[in-house]
C-alpha cells in the first residue's frame, strides 16, 4: 500500500522517471530484511532442541505479539494522514533534487513493515515447528507466504492502476482486529513456552484435550494454532491471558476508534 501510494502519486505529478529510485528502495529493503530473517532462523535452528532455542522463540513470540499490538495502534492513528504523510515527504525529496530521496524514503517505509513481517514470520515458523509433524507442513507456510504477496500486490496494482480510493479508516479498522487475535495465538504460545521452562509455575492446569477432535498436528488444526493459538491441551494460564487479551485489546482499539471519530466530527 505504501509503494502503490508513492507510485500512484509521482504518476500524479509526473514524475514517472522517479519510479525506479522507488523500487531501488523496495528491492533493497527486501533483500535486506530476507537475508536477515534467514540469518536469524538458521541461527536459533541451530540451538534446536535445547532451551537455548525455547528462549529464542519465546522472545521471538513476545517481540512479534508487541510488534503486532504497535502497528494495530500505529495504524489506527495513521489511518487518514498515510497518503498525506507520504505525499509530504516525497515533495520534500523532490524539492531537493535527490534522486536518493525517494529511495531513501521507500527503504525506510518498506523496511520498517518488512522488519515486523520478519519476527512475525519466524514467530509462526516457529510455532509450526513444535508441531511432531512440522516438516510435513514446510511447503503449506511457503504458500501461505506467496499467497499473502499475491494479495499484497492485488490490493497495490488496485490503488495505483484504477485509481480507487480505498477506505484507510475502515480497512485497518478490519486488520487491526485481525492482527489483535493474531498477537493473542502468539502470547499464548509464548506463556506455554514459560510453563515448559517453569518460569511460570502456576495455572498450568489443563482445560480439555481436544487431540481426538481436532489434532494441531492436522492440516486444519495447524493453520488454527499459528493464525490463532488454538491448542489441543490449553493450559489455564494460556486460556486466560488469551480471552484478556482480546477482549481488553480489542474494546481499546475499538474504543479510542469511535472516540477518534467522534473528536473529529
Amino acid at each position: 500500500m505504501i509503494v502503490a501510494i508513492l507510485l500512484a502519486y509521482l504518476k500524479r505529478i509526473n514524475q514517472r522517471a522517479h519510479f525506479r529510485d522507488v523500487f531501488a528502495g523496495v528491492g533493497s529493503a527486501f533483500a535486506l530484511i530476507f537475508a536477515g530473517g534467514l540469518a536469524a532462523y538458521f541461527l536459533i535452528e541451530r540451538y534446536n532442541g535445547s532451551n537455548i532455542q525455547t528462549y529464542f522463540e519465546t522472545g521471538t513470540f513476545l517481540i512479534a505479539a508487541a510488534v503486532l499490538t504497535y502497528m494495530t495502534f500505529w495504524m489506527q492513528s495513521h489511518a487518514r494522514g498515510l497518503s498525506h504523510d507520504l505525499q509530504s515527504k516525497s515533495d520534500a525529496a523532490l524539492s531537493q533534487g535527490k534522486r536518493w530521496g525517494l529511495a531513501i524514503l521507500s527503504f525506510q517505509a518498506v523496511g520498517r513493515e518488512g522488519l515486523e513481517t520478519m519476527v512475525f514470520t519466524l514467530a509462526i515458523i516457529f510455532a509450526n515447528s513444535k508441531q511432531a509433524a512440522a516438516p510435513l507442513h514446510g511447503g503449506a507456510l511457503w504458500l501461505g507466504a506467496l499467497l499473502g504477496i499475491a494479495v499484497a500486490l492485488l490490493i497495490a496494482f488496485y490503488i495505483y492502476k484504477l485509481g480507487a480510493k480505498l477506505n484507510m479508516r475502515r480497512f485497518f479498522q478490519v486488520l487491526g482486529v485481525a492482527l489483535m487475535v493474531f498477537a493473542a495465538g502468539l502470547l499464548a504460545d509464548a506463556i506455554q513456552n514459560m510453563q515448559e521452562l517453569k518460569w511460570l509455575p502456576f495455572g498450568r492446569g489443563q482445560l480439555w484435550n481436544s487431540g481426538s477432535v481436532l489434532s494441531e498436528n492436522s492440516n486444519i488444526g495447524d493453520a488454527l494454532h499459528n493464525l490463532f493459538g488454538y491448542s489441543q491441551q490449553p493450559s489455564i494460564l494460556q486460556a486466560v491471558i488469551w480471552v484478556l487479551y482480546i477482549l481488553g485489546g480489542i474494546t481499546l482499539f475499538m474504543y479510542l476508534g469511535r472516540k477518534k471519530k467522534a473528536k473529529k466530527a
